[in-house]
């Protein structure tokens, strides 16, 4: 399966489950990157428009890009009256967008689906001669129980699982090498989940099963146990870190 379509069926999970983002991460951009009203910013990877409905909360004018139709038609339903919001039927390695027309790109979520020479090539196309590029990640914590436990269902069910985020975070040297030069901050962001939102999150992980498949009652099942072990008052909250990394880019 192409990457294009592998969220194809989970968009409205994805947009209704999936973690946004702190708020101190774009007051950091803002102060440390002087992004303003006047600033653009192309959203690589938009999906549902997460990181997108953040920035255009802080008055931002955005545009997203996304090659997925259900995930792009959901955060154009979302988003779509929002005067400083456009969207684009584009991928990360051929945007459509105008060359030096952008301030700032943000990546949340989608780096590891990106061909990254491709892509870095296109980011500097596009990007105004100041331009920096940020990319973001929600970072599990895995060390603790009820992760581990989390993985090891996604192990047992699910057969293209190869680690969260594809195993990115466990290879430094493709930041290195996609940045000239670049800076790492992190943000505590624990994320609290009922029953159905525990669930849904899991189920909206591009490897896991969707209704109909073989596998899909049992990791359902898999994972409500894994919540009524762990919860508390109908609660489960997992440690997670925002993590950004932004800078600009080396060569091509």
């Amino acid at each position: 399966m192409e990457h294009t379509n592998k969220f194809s069926g989970k968009a409205e999970g994805y947009a209704k489950f999936r973690p946004d983002y702190p708020d101190q991460l774009i007051i950091d951009w803002k102060q440390e990157h002087g992004l303003n009203e006047h600033a653009i910013i192309a959203d690589i990877g938009a999906g549902t428009g997460i990181m997108t409905k953040k920035l255009l909360d802080f008055n931002l004018q955005v545009v997203a890009v996304e090659p997925n139709a259900d995930m792009r038609a959901v955060a154009e339903e979302k988003l779509r009256h929002h005067p400083r919001y456009t969207s684009i039927n584009g991928t990360a390695e051929h945007t459509t967008l105008p060359s030096e027309t952008i301030d700032f790109i943000t990546v949340a979520q989608a780096f590891h689906w990106f061909d990254l020479k491709k892509f870095k090539a296109e980011c500097k196309r596009i990007l105004k001669p100041s331009g920096k590029v940020a990319i973001i990640s929600n970072s599990r914590v895995i060390d603790v129980p009820i992760m581990q436990e989390i993985i090891s269902i996604y192990d047992a069910y699910c057969p293209e699982f190869k680690g969260f985020s594809n195993g990115m975070e466990e290879h430094p040297e493709l930041y290195q090498a996609f940045f000239a030069n670049f800076t790492t901050k992190s943000y505590d962001h624990p994320l609290i989940y009922d029953k159905e939102s525990f669930i849904g999150r899991h189920l909206s992980a591009s490897y896991a099963p969707i209704e109909g498949d073989a596998a899909y009652e049992q990791v359902v099942a898999a994972f409500r146990a894994v919540f009524e072990k762990y919860s508390t008052d109908g609660e489960v909250v997992l440690p997670n870190v925002t993590v950004c990394r932004c800078g600009e880019l080396g060569s091509c």
